[in-house]
Order: structure tokens, then sequence, then C-alpha cells
């Protein structure tokens, strides 16, 4: 009987696992006795980093999309759909519309986060993110147009996709404006809904000293609680009150409703053994990247990680072997510092982050590792 694994979620996570199977389970797909189905509701294979430099006028929203039938192997099922139910206890997806339910033997969430910025009253309206292809661009138009007054960037949302991303925006701004010969005219003030400027605290720590050079303003203890668009006044619910003249925020982030649905954990994030990457309420499911609840950052490079954690253990419990595989929490970032400058991080769950000293050689090694990005997804890196 043909075992049949079943990937929901296109991004960084599920087509590496995808490719990760294709090759680590090849004799198996090869005879007929396992089978692979890749299931993303977009035919686009999107890799989200591109859009922090698409309001730099420095990418385009097409540097970041690639046709997913080109990035996964042929011996990989994709099905561009959409997944409008999960069954764990019968082990049996259902999909919009009149298709048939699909059952499966192991299932693989990597379902990624959604921005819900209707959260926020008035953020909707006013603010503006490179979190989204729209975002992106609609923020390039705002910037090539703002020569004076206050940039706020806010973090509304924790946890976000790629946590260093507010951080590279203020410090690529602020570089940005001084480039034009602006930044005398702009005041940048930066938001972080605790106490300090980054979750995780040596960041922050690293952090910190660079903004006050750098005189970027910071407000800790700021969780936005409403704004108003024609005041142009963003208000906390600590009792502040900013004024802005350009509003980029990081908006809430949330799953996909059919995980809390389904049983799986709340808000759309799946519970799970932070080592196994297994489901803490179902068997037979595992989450990875930002669906899965580990506490560690919702990067890319996590997701990968994690993707070839999953895949060993997948093919042992298939060959019916221990799975012994686990995931340490490793986790690695670029940093940008400005337009030149970056800097680098990695760490797991033992061992925490202390960022390299910025350099232009880190700049360049990361603007060379989003080209090579397409090498990672089809599973070449």
């Amino acid at each position: 009987m043909t075992e049949h694994v079943v990937i929901v979620g296109g991004g960084t996570g599920g087509t590496v696992l995808a490719n990760d199977l294709a090759d680590r389970l090849e004799p198996e797909l090869d005879a007929g006795d396992v089978r692979v189905t890749l299931v993303n509701d977009d035919p686009d294979h999107v890799y989200k980093p591109v859009w922090l430099y698409v309001p730099f006028g420095q990418r385009e929203l097409g540097d970041g999309r690639r046709a997913l039938d080109d990035l996964v192997d042929d011996a990989i099922d994709l099905r561009i759909d959409r997944v409008s139910d999960i069954d764990t206890e019968a082990r049996r997806l259902r999909f919009r519309g009149n298709s048939p339910p699909v059952g499966y033997d192991h299932l693989v969430l990597a379902t990624g986060s959604t921005l819900e910025p209707d959260r926020i009253p008035g953020l909707a309206e006013a603010g503006h993110d490179y979190y989204s292809e729209s975002g992106a661009t609609d923020l390039r138009d705002e910037l090539l147009a703002f020569t004076d007054g206050d940039l706020v960037l806010s973090v509304i949302g924790t946890p976000h996709m790629c946590p260093a991303a507010p951080l590279e925006f203020v410090f690529m701004a602020d570089d940005w404006l001084r480039e034009r010969g602006l930044r005398e005219d702009v005041d940048i003030t930066y938001t972080y809904p605790i106490q300090r400027v980054h979750g995780n605290p040596h960041i922050a720590e690293w952090a910190r000293p660079l903004m006050e050079e750098r005189d970027i303003r910071t407000e800790t203890f700021f969780n936005a609680e409403a704004i108003d668009p024609e005041a142009e006044t963003i208000t906390s619910m600590e009792g502040t009150e900013l004024e802005y003249d350009l509003l980029v925020a990081i908006p809430p982030h949330a799953g996909v409703d059919l995980i809390e649905e389904a049983g799986l954990g709340d808000d759309g994030w799946v519970d799970v053994d932070r080592r196994t990457l297994e489901a803490e309420a179902a068997e037979n499911v595992y989450a990875l990247g930002d669906t899965a609840d580990t506490g560690v950052p919702n990067a890319g490079s996590v997701a990968h990680y994690q993707a070839g954690v999953v895949g060993q253990r997948l093919a042992s419990e298939i060959r019916g072997r221990p799975a012994t595989a686990t995931y340490d929490g490793k986790t690695l970032c670029f940093i940008e510092t400005g337009m030149d400058a970056a800097s680098f991080v990695e760490f797991d769950y033992e061992n925490p982050p202390s960022p390299a000293p910025p350099s232009e050689k880190l700049h360049w090694s990361k603007l060379a590792y989003n080209e090579s990005y397409w090498l990672t997804a089809r599973g070449l890196l």
C-alpha cells in the first residue's frame, strides 16, 4: 500500500521539504511505495525578504516570485488548491469547492503567517508595510514623495515574520535619507511593544546604541491601540500618542483558521514539540516554519533547517525505523544596518546570538544569498 505524505504550504519550509523528500525517498517514490503531494493556494513561490528592498527601489516584486512547478522536483505531486478542513481523526483533507477529500498517512503543515491590520482601528487606512507585495509598492511611492516630517516605524504585531526586518528598515531609511540629503528634515521614531527595541535581549542590546548613533528615536513599551488617519496620530494602550507624517507598521500576524478549527493550536499556530516538530494534539502531523509554535523567530532559515529535520524523521518513519532527528533551534540571519552594511547572527536553543560588527562584506553576503535563494528552494543548497 502506498504511503501518502501531504505537505500543505508552498513557502520556504514546504518547498524545501518537498524537494528534500524527493531526494531522500527516491527509491520509494520510484517504486510507487510512497507518494508526496505539495498543496499550495498560489501557483507561485514567494520569497518575502525581497519586499524589504522594494520601497528603496532596489528590487522589483517579480524578483521574489517563481513558479512552483519550476522549483519542485517532478517526483512530487503539485496541487494548486486551498485546504478548507483538516480531519486528523480520519486523516483526511477537504478542499474548497467540490473537490473530493484526500487522505494522508503523514501530514506536514507549513501554512505560514497572514497579516491582520484590521485588528487595529485605522491601521488598514493609514499604515504602510513591506510585509506584503501591495504594501511594499505603496510604501515605495510614499517614500519617493516624502521629503520632510515624522517617519514612524511601529512594531504592532509580535511575533511577526523576519524579526530583524523592522530594525533593518529604520537603519536603511536613515541611510537612504542621508544619501538624498533629507535626513535633517525627517525625524525617525521606532516603537516596540516591550521595554526594549527587539524581542531578543541580546539583539536589543546590540541595536540600541546603533539607533542612538543614528538619531533614531525609540519608544518602547508602546502597544498600538488605534490610529487616527485624519489627525495622523497613533495611540498606545499605555496612553502615549505619537504624531506621524508617514506611518510604517508591522501589522498583527496570525496563522490560518483551519489550524485552530482542527484543534491543533490557537490563532493559527500548531502546538508542537519544539525539538521533534510533531503536533501535540494529533498523531502523524508535523508543523514547521511560522506555523510551528516553537518560540524561535519566524525566519526563513528556521523553516529551512526544520524542513531537513522533518524530512529525516519522515524517511525514518516510512522505512519503519525510529525517528531520531531533532531540531536544535538553529537560526541564522543577516541584519542590514544601512544601504551598504550588514551584521550577522547565528544562535540556537542553547546559545544566544552575538551580532557581528556591521560590514560591507556582510551586506554583499546577504545580497548574494538573496540571489542564490532559489537554489535553496530547489534543495540544492
